[in-house]
């Protein structure tokens, strides 16, 4: 009789490789791990040698970085999804696109259960969870980290410890470091210095995409972007994809300081967290977006964007990603975006994003109407009456009081 088989998120970090020979010990099943390339880069070198050296069966490497580009990051870009004012949602943005296709690979394999590693105190275990439960409600989840009974490991020199124990010698030690989690979008950065909020944090060994704006050239740096429908079409007068744009843009907000985040945030499961965010194409991007924006939305559909926005952020951020109420939003914004098109133009200086002019053919800016001469458009004799009539509640309410106070 064959084994139960269970298909583990692998990163190739200590604790998913630690997982593999305990999902092995205590349940007796075979492993199938699962590596969703999200743009992590080198963070997937030699991966597949130490998967079946852990015990693993069998290990994908699933690239999805056009999926998550195209449907994820485009989607909350369009939206302007910002968690709490700040976050660009980089890992949130990711969990369900991870969730979904290790259902894929569940399925293919007839896998009975699927395996993450993270932590009991995070939003993540959150986020896979209730992907996993909305694309396939008869999987079994496995989370190490809250089988306490079972999971005894409290420590990197613990699971090193029992790697080794196992046979399996790995390149990794004790040494603490900052918890990252890194995709094509961001890099987040967790621990040490950065737990206590009354700790600068220290860029000059933290930061990986880029520099601090102190440590970015004196000069500034002029781009153009174009977009259709809402979706980012060129840079700098080359058409590419949206990944390969979020590329490009890392490499210049990296150059110029740009998407440094210090954030205290507040977790789903009820904590405040602190954290160091780098975002700098990902920054660009939604600024970019944001400049079209504002010249072609008229003033009552921006105003309900703007709120149906930070819904949609918190969305994302609680890994409610497959629910009705993103699709019914996501209509919404679909629906705003047919006219967002035409050129922004800006410029990179020391962590800012100047804007340097944006045109469009469905502008609603009229220079007749703006300038200080008067135009077809406008009577200034109307403004009397606009404003005896805006402005009437709050002159009956005056009286009122007036009336009151005699």
């Amino acid at each position: 009789m064959s084994k139960e088989k269970v298909v583990l998120a692998y990163s190739g970090g200590l604790d998913t490789t630690a997982i593999i020979p305990w999902l092995k010990e205590n349940f007796d099943y075979e492993v199938i791990c699962c590596c969703i390339d999200c743009g992590q880069g080198e963070e997937l070198d030699g991966l597949e040698e130490r998967a079946k050296l852990s015990g693993a069966s069998k290990l994908y490497i699933e690239n999805i970085i056009d999926e998550f580009c195209d449907d994820y990051i485009v989607p909350c870009v369009k939206a302007g999804a910002v968690y709490e004012n700040k976050y660009l949602l980089g890992t949130s943005m990711a969990r369900p696109v991870i969730a979904k296709r290790l259902v894929e690979i569940a399925r293919k394999e007839g896998a009975s259960a699927i395996c993450h590693g993270a932590t009991g105190k995070g939003n993540d275990q959150i986020r896979f969870e209730l992907g996993i439960k909305a694309l396939a409600p008869d999987l079994k989840i496995i989370a190490p980290w809250r089988m306490t009974d079972v999971w005894t490991m409290q420590s990197r020199e613990e699971e090193i410890e029992y790697c080794k124990q196992h046979g399996i010698d790995l390149p990794f030690d004790a040494k603490h470091s900052y918890s990252r989690d890194r995709n094509l979008w961001h890099i987040s950065h967790e621990g040490l210095e950065l737990e206590d909020p009354a700790c600068e944090p220290n860029y000059d060994d933290l930061l990986v995409l880029g520099v601090s704006p102190e440590k970015a050239p004196d000069e500034a740096e002029y781009v153009t972007m174009t977009f259709e429908a809402g979706v980012p079409k060129t840079l700098n007068g080359k058409e590419m994809k949206v990944s390969e744009i979020i590329t490009e843009l890392n490499a210049l907000g990296g150059k110029h300081g740009i998407g440094i985040v210090d954030i205290v945030e507040n977790r789903v499961v009820g904590m405040k967290s602190r954290g160091v965010y780098e975002t700098p194409g990902g920054t660009i991007l939604m600024a970019a977006h944001e400049q079209l924006e504002e010249l072609v939305l008229d003033r009552a559909t921006y105003e309900v964007k703007k709120d149906l926005g930070n819904k949609f952020a918190q969305i994302v951020y609680e890994g409610k990603w497959f629910t009705p109420l993103r699709e019914a939003i996501q209509a919404f914004v679909d629906v705003t975006q047919q006219y967002v098109t035409g050129e922004v133009k800006f410029k990179l200086y020391k962590g800012n994003i100047i804007k340097a002019g944006e045109t469009s053919p469905y502008s609603l800016y009229s220079e007749s109407l703006a300038s200080f001469t008067t135009g077809e458009l406008y009577d200034h004799h109307d403004a009397e009456g606009f404003i005896n009539l805006f402005g009437l509640p709050l002159k009956v309410r005056a009286m009122k009081m007036q009336e009151l106070e005699k």
